[in-house]
C-alpha cells in the first residue's frame, strides 16, 4: 500500500521598502540606474563610514507589523551578521536577530475549499540588502553592482503552516496586497522588490514530526514558486521512497529548466557570528510614535472589499478585480467621487483598462490617465454624444495620452450624427443596395439584419447610434 505524504512549508519573504533613500545613507533607492551610480562610502562599506538609520524604514516595518497582527517591539536593536561574499561590500550585513521589530503575527487566507486559515508570522525584521552579482558568460567573469546594497528590507518569516502551493500563493498574495495598500513597497517580483525563499519538507500524512527541510532560492514569480514547490515535493518523496534520506540544504531553482540544484548543505552553513551592531543605538518606539503609525494606517483591501459591497452594491467579481491593486481602487474611488456611476466605472476598469494593460504589457502602476477624463467619457457616452464603439477608441487615447475626451471628440469629428434625415437617407441607400439581404429578411432570416446594420455603421464611419439604426431598419423594412 503506497504511503501518502503532505508538505510542510514556511516562507522567508524579503520586501524592499519604498523609501527614497537607503536604510543607512542618503543614496537613491530608484530601480534601474546605471551600475554603481547610487552609491557612497556607507553603502559600499568604506573604512570609517558610519550608518545613520532612516526613520521611514522603522515606520514602514511597524506599519506592516500592525497590518499583519504582530506585536511591535518598542525596544528593538540591530545586529551584525558576518559573512563574506562578493556582493556584500562590508563583509557583514546589518540585520536583526535577537530583538526584531515585529513578532507573533499572522494573516488569514482563503483555502482551496473556501474555508479560512491563519498563517502565522514568527517575526518581521529590518535589514539592509546586498549588492547584485552579474555573471558575464562571454567574459567568463562576474561583475558587482552595488546600487542595491543598503536598500532597506523587511524579512517576513512565517511559521511552517502551509501545506500546498495554493496556500503559499494565497499567503504571498495577501502579503503583497497589504504591503502595497500601505504604500510600503511596490512588491514587484520581476524587479526583486519582493522575493521569497521556500522552506519545504515532506512527511507521512498524519505524522506530527517534521521531515528534513530544504530551502529553495531564486524564485521571482508566483508561477515559478508553484513549479519549484511541486518539483521539490516530488524530489523528496522519490528519495524517501527509494530508501534514501533527504539532506538539509539550500537549493537554487532554475525556472527555465524547471530544475533545482544544491547550493550548499547544512554542513557547509556558515557561522554568522551575530553580535550587537556597535555603530547603531537601540531603536525606541515611543507610545506616541506607535499611536501615530497606527492612526496613519490606510483602509486595507479586506476592509475595502466589505465597504464596496455595502456602499456600491457591486458584484463580488467586480470588487475582487478592482481591489486587486491599490492603483485601480484609487482610480475607481476618485471617479465615483466625481459623480461617476460605480458599475459603469467598474466595467471600464475591468474590461478596457485591463485589456490595454495586457496588450501593451504594462504594469498597473504605470497607468497615468486621470479619473476625470474617464468620468467625462462615460457621461458623453450616456448622453449619446458618441456611441460605444467610438468610446472605446477615445478611451485608448485617454489611456495613452490622458486626452480630454470632449476636445478629442470635437477635433476628430467623432460625434454621433444627430440629423435623423441624413441617417434615414443612408439606411434607405443601404437597403436599396442589398436586395438579397432584404429578401432573406422577408423570408424570416433575420440574421441578415446584422449585415445591413454593419453596412450602415460602416457608411456612417461608426458615428451613428446603433439603436436608431436598428429602429430605422425595422421601420423601412416593415418589421
Amino acid at each position: 500500500m503506497s504511503r501518502e505524504y503532505e508538505m510542510v512549508i514556511g516562507l522567508e519573504v524579503h520586501v524592499e521598502l519604498a523609501t527614497k533613500t537607503k536604510i543607512f545613507c542618503g543614496c537613491s533607492t530608484e530601480f534601474g540606474g546605471a551600475p554603481n551610480t547610487h552609491t557612497c562610502p556607507v553603502c559600499t562599506g568604506m573604512p570609517g563610514s558610519l550608518p545613520v538609520l532612516n526613520k521611514q524604514v522603522v515606520e514602514y516595518a511597524a506599519a506592516v507589523g500592525i497590518a499583519t497582527n504582530c506585536t511591535i517591539n518598542q525596544h528593538c536593536k540591530f545586529d551584525r551578521k558576518n559573512y563574506f561574499y562578493p556582493d556584500n561590500p562590508q563583509d557583514y550585513q546589518i540585520s536583526q536577530l535577537y530583538q526584531p521589530i515585529c513578532v507573533n503575527g499572522g494573516v488569514e487566507i482563503e483555502t482551496e475549499d473556501g474555508g479560512k486559515k491563519t498563517i502565522g508570522i514568527h517575526e518581521i525584521h529590518m535589514e539592509e540588502d546586498a549588492g547584485k552579482l552579474i555573471h558575464d558568460d562571454m567574459g567568463d567573469c562576474s561583475l558587482v553592482d552595488f546600487n542595491r546594497s543598503g536598500v532597506p528590507l523587511i524579512e517576513i518569516v512565517s511559521e511552517p503552516d502551509m501545506r500546498n502551493e495554493k496556500e503559499v500563493i494565497a499567503y504571498l498574495e495577501k502579503l503583497r496586497h497589504i504591503i502595497q495598500y500601505l504604500g510600503a513597497s511596490d512588491c514587484k517580483l520581476n524587479e526583486g522588490s519582493m522575493r521569497a525563499d521556500v522552506n519545504l519538507s515532506v512527511r507521512e500524512k498524519g505524522s506530527t514530526e517534521y521531515g528534513t527541510r530544504t530551502e529553495m532560492k531564486n524564485l521571482n514569480s508566483f508561477k515559478a514558486i508553484a513549479r519549484a514547490i511541486e518539483n521539490e515535493r516530488n524530489r523528496q518523496i522519490d528519495i524517501i521512497e527509494s530508501g534514501g534520506k533527504v539532506v538539509q540544504e539550500t537549493r537554487r531553482w532554475d525556472d527555465t529548466k524547471e530544475y533545482s540544484y544544491s547550493m550548499r548543505s547544512k554542513e557547509d552553513a556558515q557561522d554568522y557570528r551575530y553580535f550587537p551592531e556597535p555603530d547603531l543605538v537601540p531603536v525606541v518606539i515611543s507610545d506616541d510614535w506607535l499611536e501615530q503609525i497606527k492612526e496613519n494606517q490606510p483602509e486595507l483591501r479586506d476592509e475595502k472589499m466589505i465597504r464596496y459591497k455595502e456602499e456600491y452594491d457591486l458584484p463580488d467579481y467586480d470588487i475582487d478585480i478592482i481591489t486587486s491593486h491599490k492603483k485601480l481602487a484609487d482610480i475607481f474611488e476618485e471617479s465615483v467621487a466625481m459623480g461617476g456611476n460605480p458599475k459603469k466605472i467598474s466595467n471600464w476598469l475591468m474590461v478596457e483598462t485591463m485589456y490595454l494593460l495586457k496588450e501593451k504589457n504594462m504594469d498597473i502602476d504605470d497607468v497615468s490617465f486621470s479619473p476625470k477624463n474617464l468620468v467625462k467619457l462615460i457621461r458623453l457616452t450616456d448622453e449619446k454624444v458618441i456611441n460605444g464603439t467610438v468610446a472605446k477608441k477615445v478611451f485608448a487615447e485617454i489611456f495613452d495620452r490622458d486626452v480630454d475626451p470632449e476636445v478629442y471628440i470635437e477635433e476628430n469629428g467623432l460625434k454621433m450624427v444627430s440629423d435623423t434625415g441624413e441617417l434615414r437617407s443612408v439606411v434607405e441607400r443601404i437597403i436599396a443596395a442589398n436586395p438579397k439581404s432584404v429578401e432573406d429578411i422577408n423570408a424570416g432570416k433575420l440574421k441578415a439584419m446584422g449585415f445591413l446594420m454593419g453596412q450602415t455603421m460602416r457608411e456612417m464611419k461608426g458615428k451613428a447610434d446603433p439603436a436608431s439604426v436598428d429602429a430605422l431598419l425595422k421601420e423601412l423594412l416593415g418589421l
